[in-house]
């Protein structure tokens, strides 16, 4: 939710995603005008603190920096007295737009300034201290609308700004919690999926779908809340290089335990189950979530009898040793790796992605000759010419048997070629 600008005569100040400052519809600073730099700046710092204002000493630190400048104070009066032309140029009623009382500088109260970033806050705040739970559910949902983005996006290696960036996120987090938490207690999953996605659309790479998956399994929507996983799983891996956090992961589990089929026969049910139409050649390719549940099953398929059951991990290295961890040719790598590693092994075992550049594989009734076997053949499909970037192998045994009671953990590298 963008600030309404409906009032003439306010001046509306954007902070949240991206940086603008207009006057009646008109572009004052921010947006595409990047020769306005401290002028921006100035008026980031000022528009910003304006209850509390800025030392002379901190504001010529905050614009200047390290620069070795002969006359800080005149180098700060020349930026404030362009800053005034330019805003009066731009229409804004002439004034003192920039005052000092008592060392301290601070912007005008001569006429009305909307901030996103105080409105923002200011909504948190009353959200926290309402008492009505009506009332605070919708002052939450309209703090969680007016969050529109991080603080100021192309300033984050400044200090200061990262500090507040941080701040007005972690009050995004615990607003959209709270606004959670009350959509809960009042069985409003429709709400709840909207502000999963709103939270997740402003706020990528925080496990914010895990919201909109509640809702989906509490609405009975299993098939949607399947598919949104299987994106957000995988969007994770592509992005970060991430897992599933553990959130989501209850989520997944909680589908599990709700999800509900209408009746049918047993062999309507072993057919479903099957997977008919899968019939490609090559590994059975699962999300981590399968890939642990099936890993535990075939744990504790072992204390049956002697079983010989290894845990592969393919790594994608540089030339010289160094796992590849960032790089526009990772994304190339690893979907070549995950192919070369699919072709690689049988039908009866399971891999999946854990990470950018990595995989793991469960080799079921093998052995370690066997390992090796399959490394070479994913090695001959994933090598190409004379290039430096290679795979290293892990493996573990999960051998086990009567007379040893306990999972093999001879973790070692087993092939760097």
């Amino acid at each position: 939710m963008r600030i309404a600008q409906t009032k003439t005569d306010v001046l509306y100040v954007r902070m949240l995603g991206g940086f603008s400052v207009l006057w009646n519809g008109k572009l004052v600073a921010g947006g595409s005008k990047g020769s306005e730099s401290q002028m921006s700046d100035l008026l980031q710092i000022l528009l910003h603190d304006r209850e509390h204002g800025v030392t002379r000493d901190r504001l010529e630190q905050l614009l200047f920096e390290d620069r070795d400048l002969s006359n800080v104070h005149h180098a700060l009066q020349s930026v404030i007295y362009n800053t005034k032309k330019r805003l009066e140029k731009a229409g804004l009623p002439p004034c003192s737009y920039i005052e000092q009382r008592n060392g301290v500088f601070f912007w005008t109260d001569a006429f009305a300034v909307e901030e996103d970033a105080a409105v923002f806050e200011r909504l948190c705040l009353e959200a926290e201290s309402a008492a009505d739970p009506d009332e605070k559910l919708a002052l939450y949902m309209d703090a969680a609308h007016a969050y529109t983005g991080e603080f100021l996006p192309n300033k984050t290696a400044v200090i200061w700004v990262a500090q507040e960036a941080r701040r007005l996120k972690g009050l995004f987090c615990r607003c959209v919690e709270n606004a959670a938490e009350l959509l809960r207690k009042n069985e409003d999953y429709f709400q709840l999926e909207e502000l999963g996605e709103l939270a997740s659309g402003i706020d990528p790479l925080a496990y914010w779908e895990s919201l909109t998956m509640e809702a989906m399994v509490s609405l009975g929507r299993y098939e949607e809340a399947r598919r949104l996983y299987d994106e957000t799983e995988q969007y994770y891996f592509n992005e970060q290089g991430l897992r599933p956090s553990e959130r989501l992961m209850d989520q997944f589990a909680r589908l599990g335990a709700q999800e509900k089929r209408q009746y049918a026969a047993l062999d309507d049910i072993q057919s479903e189950l099957t997977g008919q139409s899968d019939r490609s050649a090559g590994g059975y390719v699962c999300n981590y979530t399968v890939f642990t549940g099936i890993y535990r099953m075939v744990e504790r398929m072992l204390e049956r009898g002697g079983q010989s059951v290894y845990l592969m991990l393919c790594t994608v290295v540089d030339g010289k040793g160094n796992p590849l961890r960032e790089g526009p040719a990772l994304d190339e790598l690893t979907k070549r790796m995950g192919d070369s590693v699919r072709h690689s092994i049988r039908r009866g075992d399971a891999m999946c992605q854990y990470g950018k550049g990595q995989f793991l594989a469960l080799l079921v009734n093998t052995t370690r000759e066997n390992c090796a076997v399959v490394q070479k053949r994913i090695n001959d499909r994933f090598i190409i010419g004379r290039q430096r970037t290679r795979i290293e192998y892990y493996v573990n045994s999960m051998f086990w048997s009567p007379a040893i009671e306990q999972t093999g953990s001879d973790m070692r590298r087993e092939n760097q070629s």
